[in-house]
């Protein structure tokens, strides 16, 4: 796969990608089908592994020759000795995890590097939507409310909070709209918040 595309097919992880370095070893927690790792494998050379539960993401790794591992990423990463990788990923999955703050610091202690992405609950018509007095369905947060798989709902400010509590520095926050960053309030008008962040 090359990076054209990756960027049709997912212009957030193309826009994410540029942070990876080449041949870093990378690990994708909550890797869905694999199409970041293909990208990164075949376009920067790099290697690592993804983690993932659902039976079919877990074959359509296997099918685009992605090194798996089949686990629930709520059990965390004790498999992975300190600074195993250069750089660990959490794209989209974060917000579906009952304890976020446990893997965030086992994210932090297996990497280097950390870039973690999840739908910006702050974002306007998230707001609008509650002000109606109703959960918000969009396009970043396709489910309604008793059928959704986020169990957890944050905004920028919010996870900025708990990144530096588990030790994180911020290195980079960046919402996003369709792939592209938004710069002029980027709470209110990114539908998608992605973070780089570095061990203190």
């Amino acid at each position: 796969m090359n990076f054209s595309e990756l960027n049709v097919l997912r212009p957030d992880l193309a826009f994410i990608a540029h942070w990876i370095k080449p041949q870093a070893q990378v690990l994708d927690v909550g890797c869905g089908d694999g199409v970041m790792l293909d990208y990164l494998q075949s376009d920067k050379q790099c290697s690592g592994y993804g983690i993932e539960i659902a039976d079919d993401k877990v074959l359509a790794c296997a099918t685009r020759a992605v090194n798996v591992i089949q686990q629930d990423m709520e059990n965390g990463l004790g498999m992975f000795e300190d600074n195993s990788f250069d750089t660990v990923m959490c794209l989209n999955s974060l917000q579906m995890m009952k304890h976020v703050e446990p893997l965030l610091r086992d994210i932090a202690r297996v990497g280097q590097e950390a870039i973690v992405s999840f739908p910006n609950f702050g974002y306007w018509p998230h707001r609008t939507a509650l002000l109606r007095g109703k959960m918000p369905v969009s396009k970043s947060l396709p489910y309604e409310w008793y059928d959704t798989p986020n169990v957890r709902c944050a905004t920028i400010h919010d996870f900025s909070d708990l990144a530096n509590e588990v030790g994180l520095n911020v290195l980079e926050c960046v919402a996003l709209h369709e792939g592209k960053p938004v710069t002029w309030l980027p709470n209110l008008r990114g539908s998608l918040a992605v973070f780089r962040l570095r061990k203190k």
